[in-house]
Parts: C-alpha cells; sequence; structure tokens
C-alpha cells in the first residue's frame, strides 16, 4: 500500500468445487463475482476435471478476474466440457455481471490409469491391512459391489480399485470404483474421507489406504519434485486440499500466459506508456548533453 493506495494483481485465479456454482441457489457465485467487479475486475469461469491429466475424478470451478480487459456482451456461448449447461446457463442468465469469455481448447483424457500410480508394496508389505480388518472391509461392500470384488478375485491376474467409506442408511458401507481412475481425494476428517485400494486377482485380495506418494502421483506431483516428511494423515489432509499440478498448468498455458501477454502488450502500446519512455529517453539526452559540456570545459 502506497500513501492509502491498494495495490492489487492484474490477474485473479479463484479455485473452488463445482457446488459454488449453485451455493445458495446461485447467489453465492454471483456475489463473488459481484464483488470482483467493484474492485475493477471483470471474470470469466469455467469447469475442469484433473481426470483429464491424471487417473483422479476431480472436477473444480475456476475464476479468472482480470483488469485491464473490457467486459464485453456474451453472446453465442454454447455448452462445453469447460463451460457445460450449468455454467452457460448462470452466464447468460447474468448480464448485471461484467463478463470477458475467452475461448479454451478441449482436452482428451489421459491414458494414464489407477495402476500406473501405485507404488510396488510386496503382498507382505505392512501397510497392508490384517486379514481380519480385510475382511472387514468386504463385510461393508453392498451385495452389488461385493459381486464386482469378487469377480476380481476370481481372475487370473491382478486388478484394482478404490472406495470410499459412507453413511447409507445409518449404516457404514464401502462403495467400490473399478474403471481405472481413483475418486477425488479428499482431507481426511474421520475414516470416510481417507480413500482405500483394493488389489485381488487369483484368488486373494489386499486392502489399504492410498499412501501419500500415490496420492501426490494423483495431483501430478513428480517424486523428484516433493518430498514427503510428515506422517500420513497430515500428507493426505494436504493433498486432499491441493490442486491438481497438471491443471494448473494447462491453465497458465492456455489462459493466464496468453492474456497476461496481451494485457502487457497493451500497456506498453499505451499513451501514458509512451509518455514514460519519451521522458525517459528525453532524460538521457540532457545527461548526454551535460557529458559533453563537461568535457569542453576541462
Amino acid at each position: 500500500m502506497l500513501r492509502g493506495v491498494r495495490l492489487r494483481p492484474p490477474l485473479i485465479l479463484l479455485e473452488n468445487v463445482p457446488g459454488f456454482l449453485t451455493s445458495g441457489g446461485g447467489a453465492d457465485f454471483e456475489n463473488a463475482l459481484l464483488a470482483l467487479n467493484e474492485m475493477g475486475y471483470v471474470c470469466d469461469a469455467f469447469l475442469q476435471d484433473a481426470r483429464k491429466f491424471v487417473p483422479q475424478s476431480r472436477v473444480r470451478l475456476f475464476v479468472i478476474a482480470a483488469q485491464g480487459v473490457h467486459a464485453e456482451p456474451v453472446q453465442g456461448l454454447t455448452p462445453s466440457a469447460l463451460r457445460p449447461e450449468s455454467l452457460v446457463d448462470f452466464v447468460l442468465s447474468h448480464p448485471n455481471i461484467q463478463w470477458s469469455i475467452r475461448p479454451l481448447p478441449e482436452t482428451r483424457h489421459t491414458r494414464k490409469t489407477l495402476q500406473t500410480i501405485l507404488e510396488d508394496l510386496p503382498d507382505d508389505d505392512p501397510n497392508w491391512w490384517s486379514p481380519d480388518r480385510a475382511v472387514y472391509f468386504m463385510n461393508q461392500l453392498s451385495p452389488k459391489h461385493l459381486a464386482i470384488a469378487r469377480q476380481m478375485i476370481a481372475c487370473p491376474y491382478y486388478s484394482y480399485g478404490t472406495a470410499f467409506r459412507r453413511i447409507r442408511k445409518g449404516r457404514s458401507m464401502a462403495e467400490l470404483r473399478v474403471d481405472g481412475i481413483a475418486g477425488c481425494l479428499r482431507t481426511p476428517r474421520g475414516g470416510s474421507g481417507r480413500q482405500i485400494l483394493f488389489k485381488a486377482g487369483n484368488g486373494k485380495y489386499w486392502v489399504r489406504l492410498l499412501t501419500a506418494r500415490e496420492c501426490a502421483r494423483l495431483q501430478g506431483i513428480p517424486d523428484d519434485k516433493f518430498k514427503i516428511e510428515v506422517p500420513l494423515n497430515r500428507a493426505l489432509f494436504g493433498f486432499g486440499d491441493a490442486v491438481c499440478v497438471p491443471v494448473i498448468e494447462w491453465i497458465v498455458a492456455n489462459y493466464l500466459t496468453p492474456l497476461a501477454t496481451e494485457l502487457l502488450r497493451t500497456r506498453l502500446m499505451s499513451p501514458s506508456s509512451l509518455d514514460i519512455q519519451l521522458e525517459i529517453t528525453d532524460g538521457r539526452d540532457k545527461c548526454r548533453e551535460g557529458r559533453d559540456e563537461m568535457a569542453q570545459v576541462m
């Protein structure tokens, strides 16, 4: 802050869960964008799924607010993977918000699967649950999910699934996911927030929690760039509350960098910027004249 003047960043990136779009019947999202408008920002919004980059289902709502960008009436906006119908409807039904909607490229789903991010732990590793605890997990499965688990056990090869515990009709139950994609990582508030790995095949099965390293990989964090030196629960809390790195890299490459380049180019070509450049040039010329006069005197 300089003499009471607030210095605000030219670009702001916000991230939230998709439910923010409908929170309070849409009023919470509207108020947040209007508050940004009042501070001199125009807004854009889109959804992106970490599943496009890593084997984790993690849809998030992103808002980009920019200064120095002209708000424009929204025309011809149609639903897409990045801006689904619910978001398009919100944008079109809120002309009171100052929008600047930019085109974005579609992204394909990664070919990586759950198995590609798993640590190669031996079957007797202490991370695997005891037989009694594994049986308890099986007993928590619904008849539908238990049938899937038994099919996996009967296969002549190993396959993998993940599970979360949920309360169904007052009872704690485990729901199995076997499409090769992990569920959305969460902060471990109680037992239900920790994601379970199920490995089965050749008539056997094993159960354990996802490791901290596996959660890091699901967030797109390279093994050699981040050391994990905290207890498991603390690590799971951190990764469950984090953003997926490749998603942010995609936003930077496809939105923030091009927009920042445009804003910088506009500022460099603005009259005020040219005046500053002329003043600097004029000052340099006067310095040269002063040096020449001193040389003549000496």
